[in-house]
């Protein structure tokens, strides 16, 4: 379980924080500008649930459920009390304020969410469907930052969606860090549903051997090691 230090005095986002600052020996994955903002919860670590509902999703836009499962570095164990952070633009394609934000809020914006995920792996984001940014080339996408136990925070794969015409041929081909993130959408009842499964340690660099299997991909060091 994730070893957090609660105490009277001890705010909700201090807390998170104390857990950042332990685990700077075992930096995996490489650079990870702005992965410290899954620190930023408002609520502890260990009290998030695997569920959470981004501040957009009653705003005007394609409401849109993704849903998965973290597996362990074997590819088929179910990683439990994994947290996910997530950040994405809005409907204009920008990574729009409210204006009180603070930390990393004020460059990621305040649709954002966390959750962490149950005994059987599994972890479930409702929001809208973000649009790209205005004037490039660059698809839509969600940013995904993960935190498992023992290690520090690390980037994964940007969520994408598979019928958006700017995913380029390369991106649906390459390895990604923590398995495919492009996403099939299924209309259900109005709502956009899409599942993503996400494979700990697969392609993500300095991923230790002992963290849970003894499966590291070998792409790992073949694509991001320099």
């Amino acid at each position: 379980m994730l070893m957090l230090i609660l105490s009277g005095s001890c705010s909700q986002t201090s807390c998170n924080a104390q857990k950042q600052s332990s685990d700077k020996s075992q930096k995996v994955g490489g650079g990870c500008e702005g992965c410290e903002a899954i620190y930023e919860s408002t609520v502890p670590f260990k009290l998030l649930k695997n569920v959470d509902t981004l501040p957009d999703f009653n705003e005007r836009g394609p409401k849109l459920k993704i849903s998965g499962t973290v597996y362990k570095a074997d590819g088929k164990t179910p990683a439990s009390n994994v947290v996910v952070y997530i950040y994405h633009t809005d409907q204009t394609g920008n990574y729009s304020r409210k204006g009180n934000e603070k930390g990393w809020g004020k460059r990621h914006g305040y649709i954002r969410g966390w959750v962490r995920t149950n005994g059987d792996g599994q972890y479930t984001f409702y929001t809208l469907r973000p649009a790209p940014y205005p004037g490039r080339n660059n698809p839509a996408h969600i940013h995904c930052v993960i935190k498992e136990e023992n290690l520090n925070e690390y980037y994964i794969d940007e969520f994408l969606f598979a019928d958006d015409p700017l995913v380029t041929d390369k991106e649906r081909s390459q390895e990604h860090p923590g398995g495919n993130g492009i996403i099939q959408l299924q209309k259900q009842h109005e709502m956009l549903i899409g599942n993503r499964d996400i494979f700990l340690g697969r392609n993500i660099k300095n991923y230790p051997v002992s963290n849970g299997s003894s499966y590291i991909s070998l792409m790992s060091f073949l694509v991001f090691s320099s």
